[in-house]
């Protein structure tokens, strides 16, 4: 399954945006296994965005940040205390906007299944992972209906255990799938299509 990822992901060229607006990005967390796992993080009850919710390791880039794929590292090595020398980017997915207005760009990391990772107790209460082929099964996926700007959009969403997988993340995670392993997930445009984002500035 590593080497159906990494092969698509070499030949996948990420979508792009040109809208002006502030970038982050975020690492997707591969491990090696026979049977990969992705590495998700719970955001604290105390954060004052975000708290509380399922989300990959990333955050804003800073104006030391020489690339984005830095950005992502950096932030997880201060989240989860992953070294970037750990970390073998094999890819990149296409750009998002999440509703706070950020452009934000995932990238697809592998690291050894053994690595150990510490939870920065003043950002996260808890790191975890999922087997990937638990987000292929189709009775593990469900919809919730939001809103979005002046439209209400359908967003995939994953429960595993005491943890729902919803909002921007579930989003990367899902087009990540499709790009990778034929996942087949309908995602909304509003989240995902430059031409509607071309028509919106």
């Amino acid at each position: 399954m590593l080497k159906q990822v990494q092969k698509r992901l070499q030949n996948h060229q990420p979508r792009t945006l040109g809208t002006a607006l502030p970038e982050a990005a975020v690492l997707i967390p591969l491990t090696d296994d026979a049977e990969p796992e992705l590495i998700f993080t719970r955001r604290a009850a105390h954060m004052n965005t975000h708290s509380g919710e399922v989300a990959f390791p990333g955050g804003k880039r800073e104006p030391s940040d020489q690339s984005l794929v830095q950005t992502a590292l950096r932030e997880s090595y201060e989240e989860m205390g992953l070294p970037p020398e750990k970390v073998t980017v094999i890819g990149q997915g296409g750009v998002v906007i999440s509703r706070f207005g950020l452009k934000v760009t995932p990238f697809v990391g592998v690291i050894a299944a053994d690595t150990p990772l510490t939870a920065n107790t003043a950002e996260l209460d808890r790191i975890f992972s999922v087997p990937l082929h638990y987000f292929l099964e189709e009775k593990n996926l469900t919809f919730r209906r939001v809103n979005r700007g002046n439209q209400t959009v359908q967003l995939p969403s994953f429960h595993y255990g005491e943890y729902v997988i919803w909002g921007l993340t579930a989003v990367i995670l899902v087009e990540f799938l499709n790009i990778t392993l034929d996942a087949g997930i309908e995602l909304p445009m509003s989240y995902i299509s430059k031409h509607y984002w071309q028509k919106h500035d």
